[in-house]
């Protein structure tokens, strides 16, 4: 299952692709959910009961081309990156591999959706690019070890990590949150894809494209630490809910590590694509 987050004229809802249209899932039934958020909370019976009634028809749908997606959880209760997760980006950098995962923040202002624009802001000139999977998790609760924790995954989408790297690397101590998370510094999309559709999440091809010339392509099988050991991990410090978006690192090919660096510039456009995911497709703009 595709959950997306569409805007309709009665406001944000959740939606279901199917081809090339989006079901808008509480104008074709009322007893369905409004958000992505409550979809997972609801879980396996949720999508049983969205199923069947797509199923039975008739749907409330728009075509994708004439419906502006939002981020699929606009609401998330926590985004939580991963720093130096993949074994080829931490070679690029120059860095020891981490033996315990690298961990900083976003806030929920740095949101945005496919073809919305970044921003870059006037007080950084050193705006870099970082393809990452994405974990949404799907139940609320700390599991203890990895395996447990592979079934609070409620699905995965694809994450953009815009990052000011003078603000990130050049600061007093170095600010890697505050480098993260200007405003519009967290392009997510385009739909939730639920772990069903997925398959293994630890051998997905990753890519990046600016202006259409490929700048990043590994596969998820470089990470350090795999999305059970990252949950069961971060759960050792704090409850996951249903909507925390997990950013889980970025491959090689980073801007600030090419010689000379290449730094996003008005008009860039960035595609960040992942198998069996779709494409994430962002325009940077002078702030």
């Amino acid at each position: 299952m595709r959950l997306a987050t569409i805007q309709t004229p009665f406001g944000p809802r959740a939606a279901v692709q199917r081809d090339d249209a989006f079901i808008d899932l509480h104008a074709t039934d009322r007893s369905l959910p409004q958000s992505v958020r409550e979809i997972l909370t609801g879980g396996a019976a949720v999508r049983k009961s969205i199923e069947e009634i797509i199923r039975r028809g008739p749907v409330i749908q728009y075509q994708a081309g004439a419906v502006k997606l939002l981020p699929p959880v606009p609401d998330p209760p926590k985004i939580v990156c991963l720093g130096l997760n993949y074994r080829d980006h931490a070679a690029e950098s120059g860095a020891q591999l981490p033996r315990e995962p690298v961990l900083f923040s976003k806030y929920a202002t740095a949101l945005i959706g496919p073809e919305d624009a970044i921003v870059l802001p006037p007080v950084s000139q050193e705006v870099d690019y970082e393809a990452e999977l994405v974990i949404v998790v799907g139940k609320r609760g700390r599991p203890t070890d990895p395996k447990s924790a592979e079934e609070y995954v409620g699905g995965y989408t694809i994450g953009h990590d815009v990052s000011a790297r003078d603000w990130q690397l050049k600061k007093d101590q170095k600010q890697w949150m505050v480098g993260k998370t200007f405003d519009t510094f967290a392009p997510t999309g385009p739909t939730v894809v639920t772990p069903d559709e997925v398959g293994d999440p630890q051998n997905l091809a990753i890519r990046l494209r600016l202006n259409g010339q490929t700048m990043q392509d590994s596969n998820t099988r470089q990470m350090i630490f795999p999305v059970g050991e990252t949950l069961a991990y971060l759960a050792k410090v704090f409850t996951l809910e249903p909507g925390d978006l997990i950013f889980t690192g970025t491959p090689p090919g980073v801007g600030f590590a090419r010689k000379p660096p290449i730094y996003l510039k008005p008009g860039d456009v960035v595609e960040v694509e992942i198998e069996r995911l779709g494409i994430l497709r962002n325009r940077a703009v002078q702030g």
